[in-house]
This record gives C-alpha cells, structure tokens and sequence, in this order.
C-alpha cells in the first residue's frame, strides 16, 4: 500500500515537471499530472531503459522524457480550443 502511494506521488511530480517543461502545468489537474508521469514513466523507459537516479522504481530522467512526450501529444490533440459555437 505504502508503495502504491509513493509511485503516485512520484508519478505526480513527473508530471508536474512535464507540465512545466511544456507550459501546460496550469492546465493540467493533479489527477491528470499522476496519469502523465505514470504513462509517461512507461514510455520513457520502454524507450529509454532505466538509467540514472530512480524513485519508486522510476528511472527519473527517461520517466520526466516519457511525460514531456505524453503531456505534448495530448495537448496537441486535446489542447486546441474550437472556434466554432
């Protein structure tokens, strides 16, 4: 249980930074951060290995990579506002 909740804290820092790296921090919601640095601690990793400092079982360079790649295609698809009514 402990475990679970420090992945999610983790998770949630990862995508906090992503956000910030992308500016689009502010319009993220802290579930939405959990979710961007989870996935993307995925991805960096499957694409990266796990080198350097980990927390969590989280390799943090290739794990905040993976988020700034998620949090970027999601904006890009999601992000754009409609200018139709």
């Amino acid at each position: 249980m402990i475990g679970l909740i420090w992945s999610l804290i983790v998770g949630a820092i990862i995508g906090a930074i992503a956000g910030a790296i992308t500016n689009k921090g502010n319009s993220m919601g802290w579930i939405s951060n959990i979710i961007a640095g989870l996935v993307g601690s995925a991805i960096g990793q499957s694409l990266l290995g796990s080198w350097g400092p980990s927390l969590a079982g989280m390799a943090l360079v290739p794990s905040i990579v993976g988020a700034v790649i998620v949090v970027a295609v999601v904006s890009f698809f999601f992000g754009k506002s409609r200018s139709n009514p």
